[in-house]
């Protein structure tokens, strides 16, 4: 473990010396080809970084922060847009914006500003209706609190893996499934703690209470995980978006959009998958997130023609998009991940960290 911690140390201070470059020396040259060039090198750095790790818990965040969210977000930056523009005042502001999973309500206001609203994608912005309303189910309950009890149920979970041989197969594929959600969650959160702390940022949350989901639209573009339909919307959603409206018409734009935005998160969650199994793709995750990117599309296109008198109510549609997302994860999204015993070893490293936190406590 020893070895794995100073290796953490080693990546980290190269993706810092990195960030340093782009505010310093890619900042001052002009935006486009010039500026993209000058940045091809770090593109390649951050992809290959995090297969200098092998723990779970170290690798998979460092490959999601690093390899997709720094790369899409500097990505942006070569045409001045996304989180990065404008620039930052400072390299800490900087460093901390495009290495971690932050939004600033700043930058979500900056958005507002500069960006033609769009009221009826299919992936919604923050402009969309029904947006700051979904989020407002967040302020009910003290976020530190809700934490603490998810934080709770995690170490639950973990500590009922011991017992998995006498628990039904199916049990454990569900219990791996809020497993995802809570251990996501805890982990973004903490994060965007040390920037919050240091900066005194105003982050935007990674997750809506994503269990109240209404439908699927809803769960992917207002709830789960929401650094990345901001980064999509603006790296895939929109392009594909452009160059889809002579094709298909302005009513039907925005359903090869939303297609394309799954299979690029597909594609990326390959390539996480691969640092955390190193094991060649099998290409089921990919489909499972291209099953998503279909059903939300076949959901907008049913909305565009069915009006909203007869809809499935919230109660029905809501628990419906929530099994889909389930079955299909357990179908597609989870194999991988247990031909490699990726799960005995999330719980070996829980293990070790619960018996290192034994023996200071005991010291």
């Amino acid at each position: 473990m020893g070895v794995e911690l100073e290796n953490f140390i080693k990546v980290w201070s190269l993706a810092i010396i990195s960030f340093s470059y782009c505010f310093y020396i890619s900042a001052k040259l002009p935006k486009g080809l010039f500026r993209l060039i000058s940045l091809l090198p770090i593109f390649f750095l951050l992809i290959i970084l995090p297969l200098n790790l092998s723990s779970f818990h170290l690798c998979g965040p460092t490959a999601f922060f690093l390899a997709w969210l720094a790369n899409f977000k500097l990505l942006l930056f070569c045409f001045d847009q996304g989180p990065l523009s404008p620039l930052p005042p400072n390299v800490f502001h900087f460093i901390s914006m495009a290495s971690l999973p932050i939004k600033t309500k700043q930058n979500h206001q900056n958005i507002k500003k500069n960006e033609n609203p769009c009221q009826n994608e299919a992936i919604p912005s923050e402009k969309s209706p029904g947006f700051a309303k979904t989020r407002q189910s967040m302020s009910h309950v003290p976020k530190p609190f809700l934490l603490a009890v998810k934080a709770s149920l995690l170490a639950i979970f973990f500590h009922s893996y011991n017992y998995k041989q006498h628990l039904n197969k199916n049990v454990i594929l569900a219990m791996y499934c809020l497993h995802t959600y809570l251990e996501l969650e805890i982990v973004l959160a903490l994060a965007a703690l040390p920037t919050r702390a240091i900066f005194g940022f105003e982050i935007e949350p990674q997750f809506n209470d994503p269990y109240l989901a209404t439908s699927l639209q809803d769960f992917w573009g207002h709830r789960w995980n929401l650094m990345v339909p901001s980064i999509l919307r603006p790296t895939v959603y929109h392009p594909i978006r452009r160059m889809s409206t002579r094709i298909v018409g302005a009513n039907w734009v925005s359903l090869p959009a939303v297609i394309a935005v799954f299979v690029v998160s597909g594609l990326m969650h390959e390539l996480i998958y691969y640092y955390l199994t190193r094991a060649y793709p099998t290409w089921e995750v990919t489909w499972f997130f291209i099953l998503q990117g279909v059903a939300l599309a076949v959901e907008v296109a049913v909305k565009k023609v069915v009006p909203e008198k007869w809809r499935l109510h919230r109660a029905v549609s809501g628990p419906l998009a929530l099994g889909f997302v389930a079955v299909t994860g357990v179908w597609l999204f989870f194999p991988q991940l247990l031909r490699s015993r990726a799960d005995e070893k999330v719980i070996g490293e829980y293990n070790m960290l619960v018996d290192f936190v034994k023996d200071v406590l005991s010291l």
